[in-house]
């Protein structure tokens, strides 16, 4: 892990060196110090944390993805051109509603702009990747239309399942000090 100030080290004992980094390649002088599912300033990471972050991104994904199927379905489009549009309005909402948050803190649109990127795009193509594999596999759903229990029950299911997937993959990003923990230093 890089250390641009080591104020987090204040107080412990024994560790000299960090003013000047005497001494100090790379993480070396930090033995004892583990940071695996801790992020500083946080804590450790919970996971009713990362399901949070988790969250946030499913919001943004199901609006896109669902949005994306019913245009696409309603319009008579085939199933590869209706999966990219939910894919690109997926990400285009979860980005969004990071961005939002990021730009009502103050900061300039490119700056919150690589935050949002930085903060949700993993979390964004693994949901991806999992909801839409999931309806790629279930029987029929690729066939099912808008007044139709199983496009409706499919579309629900995937995204249920892609939160349990994507939200380890969370509280390990945010645990290493990425994914939605570059968007806490924002946050009031």
């Amino acid at each position: 892990m890089r250390h641009d100030t080591h104020a987090e080290h204040a107080g412990h004992e024994g560790h000299t060196g960090h003013g000047s980094h005497e001494g100090h390649t790379g993480d070396g002088g930090h033995e004892g110090h583990t940071h695996t599912g801790h992020h500083p300033g946080l804590g450790k990471v919970s996971w009713s944390m990362a399901a949070q972050a988790t969250l946030h991104c499913l919001t943004g994904c199901a609006i896109g993805e669902i949005l994306g199927m019913v245009v696409g379905t309603a319009l008579g489009w085939g199933n590869m051109p209706t999966m990219i549009l939910a894919i690109v309005l997926a990400f285009a909402f979860g980005y969004s509603l990071t961005l939002r948050g990021v730009l009502k803190a103050g900061v300039d649109f490119r700056t919150a702009f690589r935050v949002a990127l930085a903060a949700d795009t993993l979390s964004i193509a693994v949901m991806e990747l999992i909801d839409n594999g999931v309806i790629v596999l279930w029987p029929a759903a690729m066939d099912a239309q808008l007044a139709d229990a199983l496009f409706w029950g499919t579309l629900a299911a995937s995204l249920a399942i892609a939160f349990v997937v994507t939200t380890p993959v969370n509280k390990w990003m945010i645990g290493r000090g990425k994914g939605h923990a570059v968007v806490h230093q924002y946050h009031h």
